[in-house]
C-alpha cells in the first residue's frame, strides 16, 4: 500500500488525503511489525509525517491539527520519544489557540479542531509525568562526572 500511494505521489498528485494515508498506513505498520520491518515502517512514518509539516493550513485547521496528533503520538508510542511527542503537541495546541479567534471556520471544523485540541491537552497531561521523569534522567546522566565510581 506504501509503494502505491509513492507511485501517486512521485507522479504530481501529493494531495493531503494521500500524505495522510502513508502516514497512518505506515504508522499501524510500525506498531505491529517487529525488528528490521518495524524499524523500515517507522522511517517511512516519519519521512511522512515530516515531509508534510507545513501543508499550509491554517493552525487551527481541523488537518492540521489532526497531524499534529497523529505525528505526536507516532514519537510517543512507536519511537517512544515522549519528548519530542510533547514539544510537538504543545506547539500545535498553542499555535491553534494563538489564532482561535482571527480564523473563522464553518461550524463544523470548528467543532473538529476544538476536539482535536481537547485531544492535544489530554496527551500533554498524560505525558508531562514522563517528560519531567526523562529530563531528570538527562540532568544526572549530564551531571555524572566521567570517572564516577572509580578510585
Amino acid at each position: 500500500m506504501v509503494e502505491l500511494m509513492d507511485k501517486v505521489v512521485k507522479t504530481g498528485d501529493d494531495s493531503r488525503l494521500v500524505m495522510r494515508g502513508r502516514q497512518l498506513s505506515s504508522q499501524y505498520l510500525a506498531e505491529f511489525k517487529t525488528g528490521d520491518e518495524r524499524k523500515a515502517a517507522a522511517e517511512i512514518a516519519l519521512l511522512s509525517y515530516k515531509s508534510a509539516q507545513d501543508i499550509g493550513l491554517a493552525a487551527s485547521h481541523p488537518v492540521r491539527l489532526g497531524r499534529a496528533l497523529n505525528f505526536s503520538v507516532f514519537y510517543y508510542e512507536i519511537l517512544n520519544s515522549p519528548i519530542p511527542a510533547w514539544k510537538i503537541a504543545k506547539e500545535a495546541l498553542v499555535e491553534a489557540k494563538d489564532e482561535w479567534d482571527t480564523f473563522c471556520f464553518g461550524q463544523e471544523l470548528g467543532k473538529g479542531s476544538a476536539s482535536i485540541m481537547q485531544l492535544l491537552q489530554e496527551n500533554l497531561t498524560l505525558w508531562t509525568p514522563d517528560i519531567m521523569d526523562k529530563a531528570g534522567d538527562e540532568i544526572k546522566e549530564a551531571s555524572k562526572e566521567p570517572d564516577e565510581g572509580q578510585q
